[in-house]
């Protein structure tokens, strides 16, 4: 890991555009903001960015809490130059879930595995829990105290992204929440942690039900449906939940393509690489051993044939029995 006086001495003097991945989670959002906050304090004008869509209510119930600016690459087309400077958060430049914005991506600051090495002038790519665990760690490291909303956005997305302690937690992440606990407002986390579900998604919650198919531990259900990519991933953990299941591949049909999800507490099924073994030459896919996500574009799509969902079941159930004959 580079030294976080490295990324502010290479901030120092631009404008910088954060971007997170195209569809930004509330860990995104929180790591995002933290940044910005931090640059601030240092001289340096940021803007958050994105690609895709805010697309769950948890997400955008957090931007009008702490009253983000968060703008979409099109408002950001007409002024970005080959020379801005960018810095990636919560994801990697070709990590599939990502758009290629104008600019120079000269930072990233990750919590995933790198499928696709690149290289950067600063990175920090660090196996944790949540990424808003290094932002975290940057205030901690500088002596930096953050502001009760910094404070409280990064211990909420945390708590998120790791499903409230249980999922790929780290020592560092016990360690940001006790730094943070002290600083955030416990009143208002719990008001963001409560009532994130709309009445739309229970449709979503009877179609993974209805299309669940087992194959001995793995489990697959299809949303035929446009679906938050948020809740896809709620349902793949909501799928796992099964005795039966212990690995939960989701995916949900839209206008541009497919979006997966996957999940699994087998320790010998990797979920970020069977993602990108499965999808390896008709999409984009990757993640952590506990969680991953990918995307097959609509003319991809094309490519499986009549029955789409079925394609997408055998590219995975091929590419677990290359696994075992390995």
């Amino acid at each position: 890991m580079s030294h976080v006086d490295d990324l502010i001495r290479l901030c120092q003097g631009h404008t910088v555009y954060i971007q997170t991945h195209n569809f930004p989670d509330p860990d995104a959002i929180a790591s995002a903001y933290g940044l910005q906050e931090l640059l601030k304090e240092y001289g340096v004008t940021s803007v958050l960015c994105y690609d895709g869509k805010i697309d769950k209510l948890s997400a955008s119930k957090m931007l009008d809490t702490f009253r983000l600016r968060m703008l979409p690459y099109q408002s950001l087309i007409s002024e970005l130059r080959e020379t801005d400077q960018i810095i990636c958060v919560d994801t990697q430049k070709n990590a599939g879930n990502v758009t290629d914005f104008v600019g120079d991506e000269f930072a990233c600051i990750d919590h995933h595995p790198t499928f696709v090495p690149v290289e950067y002038r600063y990175q920090d790519i660090r196996i944790t829990g949540a990424c808003a665990t290094l932002v975290a760690e940057y205030y901690a490291l500088l002596g930096k105290t953050p502001s009760r909303s910094v404070a409280t956005a990064l211990l909420y997305g945390l708590k998120m992204d790791t499903l409230q302690f249980t999922r790929g937690v780290t020592e560092l992440d016990i360690k940001m929440f006790d730094f943070l606990f002290r600083y955030c407002d416990q009143e208002l986390l719990a008001d963001l942690e409560r009532n994130n579900m709309e009445f739309s998604d229970l449709k979503a919650y009877g179609a993974a039900i209805e299309s669940i198919q087992l194959y001995n531990k793995v489990g697959f259900s299809c949303i035929p449906f446009s679906c938050p990519d948020a809740l896809i991933a709620i349902l793949s953990d909501f799928i796992l939940a099964l005795i039966e299941v212990e690995v939960a591949v989701v995916f949900s049909f839209r206008e541009d393509g497919a979006k997966l999800s996957v999940r699994s507490e087998d320790p010998q099924i990797h979920a970020g690489d069977l993602l990108y073994k499965a999808l390896e030459g008709i999409g984009n896919g990757g993640g952590h051993s506990v969680m991953g996500g990918g995307f097959i574009p609509k003319e991809r799509l094309e490519e499986l044939g009549q029955y789409p969902a079925d394609a997408i079941r055998n590219l995975f159930l091929d590419a677990l029995t290359c696994k075992e004959d390995a």
